[in-house]
């Protein structure tokens, strides 16, 4: 299947952006530049080498362009974990729709590892082993939802889905993958029948550490400590290290405008208060950190768009880690 990949070079996706190049901006970065300068890192839990991207971050590009050209481009860059959000491409690209087959023969080719995949909830209750042999084909060790729990926001409606998740959890470890649940900042809040209670806390104490990880997503975690109060984001990952294999790398820009209180902006244009976060998780266990940027394909200009704004956020990920 290396014909896929011969199929598509640089000058290809040169063209294919209409002759722009996907350039490096220099100012935006400010803060990778300030944590360029940080004193040594000998404890840091976020290798440097492993920088991820989740593909709903170029979702138009991976449409558009496909698999070959877009893979071919984030390893350029310098990416080495993909983190999908769905399998498929513009048809017209090969005439027909790309097998997963073809998309772990494009990782190969590149030289990169397929880390996670964001499936629906719904995927998971009704092809559970389904998703899981997909994992196994692209060679990623995790699969999980970006879904919250439940759409019940109680504390009873919490202990169903840990169960369920339990049970998903456990088929996951049976094949030697690992089931991870993204959070957005709605499972931050309290629960509408116990206002004491906050949702997360539900989860974490109900779901078997053995089968059920997290991908702490820092970004909307912040968000759900500027609108549920009382928690600190890095004290989840430090108190339970080796449920957190994953991150999502989002930056945000303080907003009071916006009822998140932040926007979502490219990694190192932000505010977010990532070298404190490292710090405090500490060093105990080791954290694939993968960008993610909801907003990206709405980068100006467009082409490059969503692939400058990867390029950007690669190098102020590096500048943080470096």
């Amino acid at each position: 299947m290396s014909h896929i990949r011969k199929s598509f070079d640089r000058r290809d996706f040169l063209r294919a952006t209409a002759g722009t190049t996907v350039a490096l901006a220099a100012a935006s970065v400010t803060g990778a530049t300030a944590a360029s300068a940080a004193p040594a890192r000998a404890g840091l839990s976020i290798p440097k080498d492993r920088i991820g991207i989740q593909l709903y971050s170029i979702r138009d590009k991976v449409s558009s362009l496909g698999f070959a050209v877009v893979l071919a481009e984030l390893a350029r860059i310098g990416y080495q974990e993909i983190e999908f959000a769905g399998y498929t491409q513009n048809t017209s690209i090969l005439g027909r729709q790309i097998t997963l087959p073809e998309i772990r023969t494009l990782l190969d080719d590149n030289g990169l590892r397929a880390v996670g995949s964001h499936v629906g909830i719904g995927n998971l209750r009704s092809n559970l082993q389904g998703e899981l042999d997909a994992a196994e084909i692209l060679g990623m060790p995790h699969v999980g939802t970006a879904n919250a729990p439940s759409n019940l926001n109680t504390v009873a409606g919490y202990r169903a889905a840990a169960d369920e998740f339990n049970v998903w959890g456990a088929a996951a470890t049976a094949r030697g993958l690992k089931l991870y649940q993204h959070n957005h900042a709605g499972e931050f809040a309290f629960a509408t029948d116990q206002p004491s209670v906050r949702l997360y806390d539900v989860f974490l104490k109900n779901t078997d550490p053995r089968h059920v990880y997290l991908e702490l997503d820092i970004y909307w975690a912040y968000v759900g400590q500027y609108r549920w109060p009382g928690f600190d984001p890095a004290a989840y990952v430090r108190n339970q290290p080796y449920r957190y294999p994953l991150f999502h790398m989002k930056d945000g820009d303080a907003n009071a405008a916006n009822a998140n209180g932040f926007d979502i902006v490219e990694f190192g244009a932000g505010d977010l208060p990532y070298e404190k976060f490292i710090r405090d998780i500490g060093p105990r266990a080791s954290h694939v950190g993968i960008w993610e940027q909801d907003t990206a394909p709405n980068t100006q200009p467009n082409p490059p768009g969503s692939l400058g704004a990867a390029e950007r956020s690669f190098t102020a990920l590096k500048g943080l880690l470096g």
